[in-house]
């Protein structure tokens, strides 16, 4: 693990200089999918260089790595500040330094180091986006492409959002996939699914536009060159119609890799640690957004269209509180850059907001670390348990019926089971594994026992739902979608608990993603896509769905700001 050797420069018989001694030591760090190794290089007591060797980490990290190894670097210390929304990820690297400095038995004396901060100017473009997600970054490309020229701006720093977190996939009918699979499936019914999610308090008009133009958009990220070939089911849907990733890949990571080499391709102005704080007007047309650097500089983007892609509230306590007082004290899934900023932001502007109390919460989240079980595990074959080892719902219901049963349980949780063959379906149980979320055995007996609850109760659930597998008629919650027993060791359990999930209340838009004033006028040249609009999901948002609307209406933004700002 340590390797040494002494560098002379112009010394001995050259000059006598100081011997300087180099030594390269690899450190360890537990990181949030698992752990990461660093190559640690030292110059006597100064850290020269650091390489990541190997890491499991989501790959939207990766500027973070590569921000606070510089960092530590420059400053010849450890003591750096970790980056919110990638704390883990921070800590990992930060403790894979010390663990290099350690077995190299070397004390380190931290530099001062002055840095320049650059005083930033007013620039002027055609298009400024808000919002480096999903929605966001499909804007840009639409937009770009049509010969708009954009600035991005996005308050982390790195890119994602709560696309990031986005382990399921996306939602589309009449696709080319399903066809080759012989899966039946419309627009229409489509439409039908969501609104009866939403219990009909979504937009028809945006639903229908969703909807419509998902299959399209299907095809637009694979020509970007995504795979989404692999077909499923999620809670609220009648087919089988939710696109996965490669393998059963998270479907977030995967499009934040497409969009991300594509906005490269296209050399868009991306800037990160730059928060929109206002957004600029004129009476009733929007000119600019004035943002503020890390550094607490600001200046204003003057533009000619404006798209808001900054996301839901989620992650904003005081928020949610105000519009759903019961969600008081609830974790939440959302990445901790999730705060609504927007909903300020449009309030001189007279922006309507619609459905603003509609908060969705996701059953099957780790208890205090918020970690989510992604609802593909149930849609490839887990099933829920109580403490009395019985199931007590369709595990494939609609995600706030599910998480209203979980609460009426015995200490408001309960266990997801599922067995080697689900494993080996959903790509994203490796993640859960290494990070050690799951519980692990090889008999169901063995199972309950780690777990606390009666075993023969436990392997009686398990053949009475393998039972209904062989006839594929579930006769206790009527579980339509029967895909797998539970039959092949090694079993495993994870405890899992209702958190807040996504904000289906936002920012009113129409079908062209042109923001509503409480007038009923369009906004001039302020357009919205993804989680920060209201109207798409109604009262629930069904899984899958959410992908699907940061990338139509991502589309739509950009392609129709471009139209805006071009003349076309």
């Amino acid at each position: 693990m340590i390797g040494c050797q002494a560098d002379v420069e112009n010394g001995g018989e050259n000059g006598g200089k100081d011997e300087l001694t180099s030594t390269v030591v690899v450190g360890e760090g537990r990181g949030k999918n698992g752990p990461v190794k660093l190559e640690v290089t030292f110059e006597n007591s100064e850290i020269k260089d650091i390489k990541v060797l190997e890491h499991e980490e989501s790959s939207y990290t990766e500027p973070v790595i590569e921000d606070l190894t510089r960092e530590i670097i420059d400053t010849n210390s450890t003591e750096v500040d970790v980056v919110s929304g990638a704390t883990l990820t921070s800590y990992a690297i930060i403790n894979a330094v010390k663990d290099a400095i350690k077995k190299a038995d070397l004390e380190l004396v931290a530099k001062e180091v002055e840095k320049e901060v650059e005083v930033p100017e007013d620039v002027s473009t055609d298009i400024v986006i808000v919002g480096g997600g999903g929605a966001g970054l499909a804007a840009a490309i639409e937009a770009t492409n049509q010969g708009a020229e954009v600035i991005l701006v996005e308050k982390n720093a790195f890119l994602g959002g709560n696309t990031n977190y986005a382990t399921g996939g996306m939602n589309a009918a009449a696709t080319k996939h399903q066809e080759s699979k012989g899966i039946e499936d419309s627009p229409e019914i489509h439409f039908q699914d969501t609104m009866k999610g939403g219990y009909e308090k979504n937009d028809p008009e945006l639903v229908k536009t969703m909807t419509e133009k998902a299959a399209e958009t299907i095809d637009w990220l694979e020509e970007l060159g995504a795979s989404l070939s692999e077909i499923g089911r999620s809670g609220g849907q009648s087919v089988d119609r939710i696109h996965k990733g490669p393998e059963g890949m998270a479907i977030g990571p995967h499009l934040m890799d497409v969009f991300t080499k594509q906005a490269e391709e296209l050399g868009i102005d991306i800037r990160l640690n730059t928060k929109a704080i206002e957004i600029l007007a004129e009476g009733n047309k929007t000119t600019g957004v004035k943002v503020e650097t890390k550094d607490g500089h600001s200046y204003n983007i003057n533009a000619k269209a404006v798209v808001l892609a900054s996301g839901g509230f989620g992650a904003n306590q005081e928020l949610v509180e105000k519009y759903k007082a019961e969600l008081k004290d609830f974790g939440t899934t959302n990445h901790p850059g999730a705060t609504g900023d927007a909903i300020a932001m449009v309030e001189k502007l007279d922006v309507a907001l619609v459905d603003i109390a509609e908060i969705q919460t996701h059953p099957t989240v780790v208890p205090k670390i918020n970690e989510m079980i992604t609802e593909g595990v149930r849609g490839d074959g887990a099933i829920l348990v109580n403490r009395d080892a019985k199931r007590f719902i369709n595990e494939l219901e609609t995600r706030d019926v599910v998480s209203k049963a979980i609460l009426e349980q015995e200490g408001k949780t309960a266990f997801l089971i599922f067995d080697e063959q689900v494993v080996e379906q959903a790509k994203a149980i490796e993640k859960y594994k290494s990070a050690g979320l799951l519980t692990e055995a090889d008999s169901l007996k063995e199972l309950a026992e780690k777990l606390k609850i009666d075993g023969a109760t436990l392997e009686e659930t398990v053949n009475t739902y393998n039972e209904y597998f062989k006839t594929q008629e579930d006769l206790d919650f009527n579980r339509r979608l029967l895909n797998v027993d539970i039959v092949k060791a090694p079993f495993y359990a994870v405890e899992v608990a209702p958190a807040i999930h996504h904000t289906m209340g936002g920012v009113k838009i129409n079908t062209n993603t042109e923001v509503i004033n409480n007038s009923g006028e369009v906004v001039e040249g302020l357009y919205a896509a993804g989680e920060v609009t209201g109207g798409v999901h109604g009262g629930n948002r069904i899984g899958g769905n959410a992908v699907t609307d940061i990338t139509v209406f991502g589309r739509i933004a950009g392609q129709n700001a471009a139209s805006k700002v071009l003349g076309k």
